[in-house]
């Protein structure tokens, strides 16, 4: 019967001796859990704003949904050395009346 071992690398990357490898690994999952949670908010907030037309009922509202879980998604990425935001704006296409809210350039 064998045993699955983690790669030397990350062994001692890891400090697997030790129990920090468990309490890093337990770290980084929540991290990237917390991380998709912030990034599907703020995609159906930005769907929800796609969805009503300019100056329709219930814009206003979706606007500002929409600018605070682009904020809270932009600030978990940077909490985690993250921080290229032009890339997050160009792949889910995050509308400039968002940004603006945000201020940014």
């Amino acid at each position: 019967m064998s045993s699955l071992r983690p790669p030397q690398s990350l062994t001692s990357r890891l400090g697997v001796d030790t129990g920090e490898a468990v309490l890093r690994y337990e770290l980084l999952e929540e991290q990237a859990v917390s991380l998709g949670r912030a990034g599907r908010k703020m995609e159906a907030a930005l769907a929800v704003l796609r969805d009503l037309e300019q100056g329709g009922e219930g814009r206003a509202e979706a606007l500002k949904a929409a600018a605070d879980a682009v904020w809270a998604f932009l600030v978990q990425r940077e909490v985690l050395g993250l921080r290229d935001r032009a890339a997050v704006v160009a792949q889910y296409a995050i509308p400039r009346e968002v940004l603006n809210r945000l201020g940014v350039k």
